[in-house]
């Protein structure tokens, strides 16, 4: 490429609409295992470091992970205050586990992932990410499939964050962001709680996705929010969901939420405080407009299909 000195020969080439191409040069295989679920690489990258790639799809990594998982947990823990209790589906990095266990208010944090040779994985490979949480005595593991633990589960929780892959199909959460899926975290949600649901790409070509996504919410729960965090090893900036049944205060005093997280949380942030959380609550003008348009509802007979999958390739 003219003007451009390559330093990678190995490359994770992800397909991000039918034109579009998001390329990480990778100097290092760090872990490799096709699961019993799916097709698992931990590697090494030239310019955001290490990362977990599932399917051929970038998960997270190093170099930017931390605006992504601020970005999942602390807008619905803000909300709720004094959350003592959280239940995640996915997750296998435990970096959502990390950002719900800075709270000094949580008591229980039980993260459910149907692969645990992904999580042990990342356990021994991604540190950084984690950072000993999956050893924090307030945190359980359950490896399991999310719908039947649902099923049979009597417990509450104050927060319920939905951290799952993409729903491509043949892909282990395929069947994860339905009606039918959202009205089992309804089920186990406690009075006032809060669930938080990773949404998709929210960049033009990929926005209806995420539109119908929040509509599908809004089928379960009396109030929803869209909101959006920059997520530059995505290739596109990245939404997020609030669901609870009770009104979400979308416009938090920066002052009150700068307290809030001195006082009940270990610190540490790097994305969060409270003037950047009022500015991501702000729902940008083309959200909005197509979640107005794009009204369908994902259901278990006609589930969503995030666009594509990608390949580790040396070309």
């Amino acid at each position: 490429m003219a003007g451009s000195e390559l330093k990678a020969d190995l490359w994770v080439n992800e397909y991000i609409t039918p034109w579009d191409i998001y390329s990480h040069g990778v100097s290092r295989i760090l872990a490799y295992k096709k699961t019993a679920f799916q097709e698992m690489y931990i590697v090494e990258s030239g310019a955001y470091g290490k990362a977990l790639v599932l399917d051929g799809k970038w998960q997270s990594c190093t170099g930017d992970e931390f605006i992504y998982h601020e970005a999942l947990v602390q807008p619905a823990m803000i909300a709720h205050q004094e959350p003592k209790t959280a239940l995640i589906l996915g997750g296998g990095e435990g970096a959502t586990t990390r950002e719900l266990l800075r709270w000094k208010t949580i008591e229980k944090v039980m993260m459910i992932d149907i692969d645990g040779d992904v999580v042990a994985a990342c356990k021994e490979h991604l540190p950084e990410m984690h950072q000993g949480t999956f050893d924090d005595p307030r945190f359980q593991l359950v490896v399991a499939d999310a719908l039947e633990v649902l099923d049979t589960t009597n417990d509450k929780w104050d927060i319920i964050i939905s951290d799952l892959v993409d729903p491509i199909e043949e892909g282990p959460s395929f069947p994860l962001f339905t009606k039918e899926y959202f009205e089992k975290l309804q089920r186990v949600l406690a009075a006032n709680g809060i669930v938080v649901v990773q949404s998709g790409p929210v960049s033009p070509p990929s926005v209806m996705y995420h539109a119908r996504l929040v509509n599908t919410l809004k089928a379960v729960f009396p109030y929803v929010h869209s909101y959006c965090a920059p997520t530059p090893s995505y290739g596109s900036p990245w939404g997020f969901t609030l669901c609870a049944n009770h009104p979400l205060n979308t416009r938090p005093d920066p002052d009150v939420v700068d307290e809030l997280i001195t006082d009940t949380t270990t610190g540490g942030l790097r994305l969060i405080d409270g003037m950047s959380l009022l500015g991501m609550l702000q729902t940008p003008l083309y959200i909005r407009q197509a979640i107005a348009q794009n009204t369908e509802v994902y259901t278990l007979a006609k589930p969503p299909k995030f666009f594509g999958q990608g390949v580790i390739s040396d070309q």
